[in-house]
């Protein structure tokens, strides 16, 4: 009677009495383990897509924003661009005049030799015979960023040099050109040939190759002088050592622009005899 009585008072064994109480004690809601980690998964996915939802809603509410901006910043660059390209015209015609004006009073004040004058100094356009030289980068040199064009010695970039385009108008001068342009820019005693990052510069006006060299003079004496002279055999060994591309012939006529100014702003003549 006596067990029966103990069964029926203690019909949970006290072990798990006691895990029961440590549960409620934990708070813990009696979920199995695999729900709440699927409820928990479940949550974070809701939370998940309403941040895609907002963050998309606000890129719509942004997008016509952003393209009005977009817009107006290539408004003002294409205005910008425009403006520098009138500059640029205005700059051009007024080099046109200072020159005319400049071979006008050559012409008034320089007597009989005023031609002369011109032809030397640069001031007036001319043609006759003479050379045409093509120097030109190795074929499979980088055009997009193969370092800068200055350089103080040989470099194995296959590109032109402003030292080198220096040594062939120098060469060209000594061999006996009487006027020379490069890419149509005429070379005068005031001119500079140098560089600037990827471009050579010829009186500040960047130039890209082929580099078009245009001497006159005596045509086939000027071309031997000059490929027989250092600085010919300096283009040669460019071409053999380094793959610059060059070309030279002899032409009947060729066509020297006159230089945009000859403005001399230092130097005064020399009073004296000969001189007025």
């Amino acid at each position: 009677m006596s067990l029966l009585t103990t069964v029926m008072d203690h019909s949970l064994d006290e072990g798990y009495a006691e895990a029961a109480a440590r549960k409620r004690a934990r708070g813990d809601s009696g979920m199995p383990r695999p729900l709440r980690a699927k409820l928990g998964l479940a949550a974070g996915l809701v939370l998940a897509a309403l941040v895609v939802t907002v963050g998309a809603a606000e890129a719509r509410i942004a997008a016509p924003v952003v393209a009005k901006e977009r817009e107006e910043l290539i408004d003002r660059v294409e205005d910008a661009t425009a403006g520098a390209d009138k500059l640029e015209d205005d700059v051009d015609e007024l080099r046109d005049d200072v020159g005319e004006r400049q071979r006008a009073a050559l012409r008034e004040h320089g007597g009989g030799k005023g031609e002369l004058v011109g032809l030397l100094s640069g001031a007036t356009k001319v043609h006759g015979p003479g050379v045409r030289l093509v120097v030109d980068d190795k074929k499979a040199a980088d055009q997009g960023g193969g370092g800068p064009r200055e350089s103080a010695d040989f470099s194995d970039t296959g590109r032109v040099r402003d030292r080198d385009m220096q040594r062939v108008v120098n060469g060209l001068w000594e061999s006996g050109a009487e006027a020379i342009s490069v890419n149509d820019q005429r070379l005068t005693a005031l001119s500079a040939i140098r560089a600037a990052g990827d471009a050579i510069l010829v009186d500040n006006r960047p130039l890209v190759p082929p580099y078009t060299v245009l001497a006159v003079g005596d045509g086939k004496r000027l071309s031997a002088r000059f490929q027989n002279s250092h600085d010919g055999q300096y283009l040669h060994a460019l071409q053999e050592n380094f793959g610059i591309r060059t070309s030279i012939s002899v032409s009947d006529e060729l066509r020297l622009p006159a230089a945009p100014s000859v403005t001399v702003r230092t130097a005064e003549p020399k009073a004296g005899k000969g001189t007025s």
